[in-house]
């Protein structure tokens, strides 16, 4: 399980849906692109600290990995990486359920709250989907 979830945060940097290293992070958290923001076990609490100013009073959820700087970095391919942003919601979504299941309910709570917010952006796609669609067929409503 380790593994597969290694494997998915290099699927994530291949496809450009993470921030990696602390600058990266930081602007996407600020930009308010971040959905998930990770912390190697083994960061320094003064990056540790660094990573809650940069989402105090935003929209995302720090969670610290069950993997090492070392880990964390081979994944990523990049050297030295204790912190990264994850900017995707599916990936986040994804990569949660993984940590989850890897640490046997750990990350319960992050979870479901990722769930929430996934079910939710689905939707509104779903609704951005069909009103785009209602516009160019042209719904037509009925007199009264």
């Amino acid at each position: 399980m380790r593994e597969k979830t290694l494997n998915l945060l290099g699927l994530m940097r291949r496809a450009n849906a993470i921030a990696v290293g602390e600058t990266n992070t930081g602007t996407a958290a600020r930009a308010g692109k971040a959905k998930l923001l990770l912390i190697a076990a083994d960061a320094s609490d003064n990056a540790k600290h660094r990573a809650e100013g940069f989402i105090n009073g935003r929209n995302a959820i720090k969670i610290e990995l069950p993997f090492t700087k070392a880990e964390l970095s081979g994944a990523l391919g990049l050297p030295g990486c204790s912190m990264a942003a994850v900017t995707d919601m599916g990936f986040s979504n994804a990569l949660i359920k993984l940590l989850n299941e890897l640490s046997e309910g750990k990350y319960q709570a992050e979870a479901e709250e990722l769930g929430k917010r996934f079910e939710k952006a689905e939707r509104r796609k779903a609704e951005t989907k069909a009103h785009e669609r209602n516009k160019r067929i042209g719904k037509r409503r009925t007199k009264a």
